[in-house]
């Protein structure tokens, strides 16, 4: 089978593409720029440099490769960057999405949107996918606008939804939290960390096989694939320093308010997934379990 993953030179992205390699599936990359990953001398894979927000470019590069299925990862997802260029990440994460969907219809049997718990407002917590959206970010009304593009669609569907994704950064990825703090950490640097925030933070290798479940199985729907710990960040932060042996009274703990940010971040996410688990199989690693396979394979 063949399956067209976009934003594949992201940290998703390049776990899915690997996951999906091997286990014997062609696979079409699509991303911004130059092909960032390990896989160009693999046989089944090919990369493509198109940008999302031009439709008939994607479209060719679907046309011509015709696959199955049609993962879109592909977003801006710097939630500050969304609130300050607002025009630029309404474009992407919207238009870009009415795009993928317009390009999938000409071949693909299959519509795979990644979504994200920021299309809640955070007032309560352990989401399920019956809940209702309601964003606070100009991120998450993105989001929010593009899954109501893809549940208006009639090609078979799902929207995997996932929370503060983490994991072994591969080629010229961004630093997620946990190795955000343990550079930070090693050079002997001073952090601040929130404790008023809750999230499921997700193993990206757990997220890698939950979208291939439901590839395997055909499901469709609304899936919440995250981990299944309720931490804050100062959690994560101080567990990623007693796993390493740094400093964790370099660990500052303060509240969201201390920063200046553009954008409103939801103070409890976290999702239940007990649906996907039950549908789908999926069954996350712990916290701690992510940390050990992160760094010890």
């Amino acid at each position: 089978m063949k399956i067209a993953v976009t934003g594949s030179n992201g940290l998703l992205g390049q776990h899915l593409v690997q996951l999906l390699l091997q286990n014997g599936y062609l696979i079409v990359a699509i991303g911004k720029g130059a092909d960032r990953s390990s896989f160009s001398e693999h046989t089944s894979y090919r990369y493509y440099n198109v940008d999302l927000t031009d439709q008939s470019s994607l479209e060719k590069t679907i046309r011509k490769e015709a696959p199955a299925v049609l993962i879109h990862g592909a977003a801006i997802t710097q939630v500050d960057e969304c609130e300050l260029n607002q025009e630029k990440c309404e474009q992407v994460n919207v238009q870009g999405t009415i795009n993928a969907l317009t390009a999938a219809r000409f071949c693909c049997q299959h519509f795979i949107y990644i979504s994200t718990d920021f299309v809640f407002d955070g007032s309560k917590g352990n989401y399920s996918e019956e809940d209702t959206a309601g964003p606070i970010s100009f991120y998450g009304r993105t989001k929010q606008l593009a899954e109501e593009q893809v549940i208006s669609e009639t090609i078979p569907w799902a929207i995997v939804r996932t929370c503060l994704v983490y994991g072994n950064t591969i080629s010229g990825t961004r630093n997620n939290i946990i190795t955000w703090v343990k550079n930070e950490l090693e050079q002997g640097k001073k952090i601040k960390v929130v404790t008023d925030q809750f999230r499921t933070p997700t193993y990206v290798e757990d997220l890698a096989k939950g979208i291939m479940l439901i590839i395997q199985k055909k499901s469709t729907g609304i899936f919440h694939i995250s981990g299944n710990t309720l931490l804050t960040p100062y959690d994560m932060a101080i567990q990623t320093a007693d796993f390493f042996g740094l400093p964790k009274q370099l660990i500052t703990k303060v509240t969201a308010d201390v920063f200046s940010q553009p954008a409103k971040r939801p103070p409890k996410t976290g999702f239940n997934i007990s649906k996907a688990q039950s549908i789908l199989g999926f069954a996350p690693l712990s916290f701690s379990e992510g940390l050990n396979k992160m760094f010890n394979g």
